[in-house]
This record gives structure tokens, sequence and C-alpha cells, in this order.
């Protein structure tokens, strides 16, 4: 080997070696600080990669990485003490329990704080607090009712129901002239949970006041107490299997999300209870059909009406993060009215913000008005730890079980929960049964 060969080697081992070393201290090769980024919507992947490209261009002193990897990954991370810098993912209690066990950073000093609405803050705090602290920001606010096919509507002169008996009325008139007042895709426990449960518990009672007079239970859930799944649940799930048995397609018990899709695409059901992503893929086969959404009304009280929401993203900044002031400025960038606006348009979504406009598209114009007054609540199906198995307790209501027997064991799997939970708030709790 020659000498010129033996030094250009060890020339090159030194670079190596010294970009290794950046690397290790958070900085990108042009010396820029170095931040990690975990993003969970893999449907909107696209558009935030553009928004962290813009992001790197328009300064230098950071370089944000983008990481799509799945919850476990991130959960992971936090174990080894290595977690994202920065994160915008689902609002849930897999995030919940970082919330509680306080390994959150504050956010509450930051301009992007000051933008949010005030409103929204209950429903973050349904998954749990740290006293003092603001863990997570909502992001994207994802609203969801009842589709409506606006064509069948206004062929039968239908006006959208505001009350229960304007419901059945609907109901009776589709029903009669050969059309399937909803479309059921009873075989996804997933579809009833979130549709059918949800809207019909949303629509006949307070969902924050149920789950926080639930936390004042505890253990004693049950029977005697105050406030309980049977007690409480009863008359909603009673009309909401009404509405399955008597008002859907005959063959819903075995039709799945991708069936239900396609035949109101096709006009077989006048309604159908899903969320805004189903929008996209009906449109795959009509991209013509006009559509509307509406909140499900479970009440003879037109002031009872209400949208499901879930906060389909949250940002957070670990506090296990060693980039803390990196991070908060690509916060900031983040929830610059340009581009938070823009990626909630972008996904049919509500932004957050104060000022912000309302979404455009015809087809979740309905939900407006609720989400701008503050008439919303969160699925009371996703305020359950998922050692609770709630979407097949729902299902098994809708096909048939007893509603009594089976909020009855709701209300026993709560109860025993608590009871192997330190004493502490229903959220902490619940965030706590979840993680296990």
């Amino acid at each position: 080997m020659s000498r010129k060969t033996t030094v250009r080697r060890g020339l090159a081992a030194l670079a190596v070696t010294a970009l290794g070393a950046a690397m290790l201290a958070g900085c990108s090769a042009d010396g820029r600080e170095t931040i990690r980024f975990t993003f969970s919507k893999r449907e909107a992947l696209g558009f935030m990669s553009q928004v962290v490209d813009e992001y790197n261009a328009s300064q230098d002193k950071v370089r944000v990485e983008m990481d799509a990897s799945g919850v476990d990954v991130v959960s992971a991370s936090f174990v080894r003490g290595n977690p994202p810098d920065i994160m915008l993912a689902n609002y849930n209690y897999e995030v919940a329990r970082f919330v509680q066990r306080c390994a959150l950073s504050d956010l509450s000093g930051t301009a992007a704080a000051a933008t949010v609405r005030d409103d929204l803050q209950p429903l973050m705090d349904q998954y749990g607090v740290c006293p003092g602290r603001t863990s997570a920001l909502p992001y994207s606010v994802m609203a969801s009712s009842v589709i409506y096919n606006q064509e069948i509507f206004d062929r039968l002169g239908l006006s959208v129901p505001t009350t229960w008996d304007e419901l059945i009325q609907t109901a009776e008139t589709l029903k009669a002239n050969g059309i399937a007042p909803f479309y059921g895709t009873f075989k996804d426990d997933w579809t009833v949970g979130q549709g059918w449960y949800d809207y019909a518990v949303g629509g006949s009672l307070n969902v924050i006041d149920f789950f926080d007079a639930l936390a004042a239970e505890g253990d004693q859930v049950g029977p005697d107490s105050t406030v309980s799944f049977q007690k409480d649940f009863g008359q909603a799930m009673d009309r909401m299997t009404q509405l399955a048995s008597t008002y859907t397609n005959p063959d819903a018990d075995s039709r799945a999300y991708g069936d239900g899709n396609l035949a109101f695409a096709q006009g077989q059901a006048g309604m159908y209870l899903q969320g805004p992503w189903a929008l996209g893929e009906i449109a795959k086969t009509s991209p013509d059909l006009r559509v509307g959404t509406f909140p499900l009304p479970m009440t003879d009280d037109p002031n009872d009406l209400a949208v499901r929401v879930n906060m389909d993203l949250a940002a957070i900044i670990p506090e296990g993060s060693k980039h803390q002031d990196a991070a908060r400025d690509f916060l900031e960038y983040l929830y610059q009215p340009q581009i938070i606006e823009a990626y909630n348009e972008s996904q049919l979504g509500f932004a957050p913000t104060k000022d912000a406009p309302a979404p455009s598209d015809p087809r979740v114009a309905g939900m407006i008005p609720y989400y701008d007054e503050g008439r919303i609540y969160q699925g009371a199906s996703v305020l359950v730890p998922k050692t609770i198995p709630v979407f097949s307790y729902a299902q098994a209501m809708i096909l048939g079980a007893s509603t009594e027997g089976t909020l009855g064991t709701l209300d026993q799997d709560w109860s025993r929960l608590a009871f192997r939970q330190p004493a502490a708030s229903t959220t902490e709790s619940a965030a706590e049964g979840a993680a296990r």
C-alpha cells in the first residue's frame, strides 16, 4: 500500500468520525442543529414532508428530520430515554400516559398555545393532565356525524332532521320508497363503536359530565352508584338498536366498512354513520355525488344536537428532548395560519385556532355551526381504556345482545379497572389502564 493511499484512507476515516460526532451531538453535516420530528398520520405524509422541506430551506439554524415510525417505536424511544424532539400524534390514551407522568414539556408559554381555542382544553383534559402544564396542543380536530345523500333527500323532499321524531319520520319515508335509511356495516366492530355507539351517546347526554361523575365513583360503579353505563346509557342504546334493527340494510350484520362506502356511493342508502375519512372513499366511486353531514338527533330537543370530534393530531415536545429551543422554533412554524389552516383543509379537518376560517368543503359544511358554537363531544368509546373491549360490546348490542346486560358488564369492567389503580382521577386511572 502506497503512502498516498494510506493518507487518503486516514483522512476519510477522520471525516467519517467527525460526521458521526456531529450527528451524535444533534448537528447536521452543515452544522445545523438536527431535531427528530415524529408524524403519525400516514395519509398526510406528502403534505407534511413539503412543510418540513420548506422549513429547512427557510433558515440555517435547525434541520428537521421527519420520522413516520408507528406508535410502538415511539413508545419504545421514551423507554430508552431517546424520544422524538417534537411530535404531531393522534391524541389518545397512548399519549395520555406520557401526559400523566409529566414526561412532556410545558407549552403554555408558546405563541402557538395562545392561538388555540379555549373550549378545546376540556376535551384535551379528558385524557389526563400534568398539573401546572399544558402538555399538548391540538393541531387538527376531526369532526364526524351522519353522512347523508343530498340527492335522495332532495328527490323525496326530505329536510335534515333535528329531533328524534323527525329522524324516525325521515327513516320511514326512505324505507317506504325502497331505500335503506341507514347503511350498516356491523361486521366491523369499530364502525359500530365510533359511529352508532358514539353518536347515540353523544346525542343523548353530556359526555364530559358523565365521565367526570364516573371518575368520582371510582371502583364503586355499579347498580347502586349515582352514575353508571347501565343507568345513563340505557335509553341511548335502546334507540341505537331500534335504528339498527328497523332501518338498515337487511345484510348489515355481514357488511364491512369497504362494503358500506361502495353501497352508499351507489345510492343504496340515505344515511351513513361514518367519519370524514369515508368521504374520500365514497368519492372514488361517485366523485360527483352530493353528500352532506348533520349531527344524529337522539332527543326531541334540537339544543341537544352536537357533533363527535377527536383530536386527530396534537403537538407535543417530550421533556427528554435535548433540543427544546429548536423544537419550539419548529412548533411555532407549524402553527403559522397559512400552514395549520392549509393542513386541516387538506384533511377535511377543523383547525383548532381561534381565528381559523371554516372548512370550505361542502361535504362537512353541516357540522360547521356546531363546531363554531362548541357543541361538540369526544366519543364515549375512546374515553374507555383499551383493556375494556367497548367496540365488541357495542357490536354485541347492535347485533341483538341485551343492552342492559352488556352495559352492566361494562360497569363491572370499569369498576375492576378502577380498583386495580391507585386513588386518582378517572382520566389518570384510565390512562394507566390503557398503558398496560
